[in-house]
């Protein structure tokens, strides 16, 4: 079952982890357009870019789990997700200033 588990399972788990927060990314875009008020774009764009950030992260964390010799997809994965966190930081400040 470890070996089961090794190969199948624990891709999945990692690749969790930045979808989760994209996910949530997503959930704050569609809370900020329900008060009958539109949201403003750049907040409305830069919540989108990091759920794509994140996803494109889940992926490529997921494949390098996989496939663990490919390196290319290990920085992809970090970068993305430091991409991801700089525009939730950008999302939360911009929420303050509007």
């Amino acid at each position: 079952m470890e070996e089961f588990e090794e190969k199948f399972i624990k891709p999945i788990i990692n690749a969790s982890y930045p979808g989760t927060l994209a996910a949530l990314s997503l959930t704050v875009l569609q809370i900020t357009g329900l008060h009958g008020e539109q949201a403003p774009f750049v907040l409305k764009f830069t919540l989108l870019v990091g759920a794509a950030a994140f996803l494109f992260s889940a992926f490529s964390i997921f494949f390098y789990s996989v496939y663990p010799t490919r390196k290319k997809l290990w920085t992809t994965a970090a970068v993305m997700f430091l991409v991801g966190l700089f525009c939730l930081v950008t999302s939360v400040l911009l929420l303050f200033v509007v």
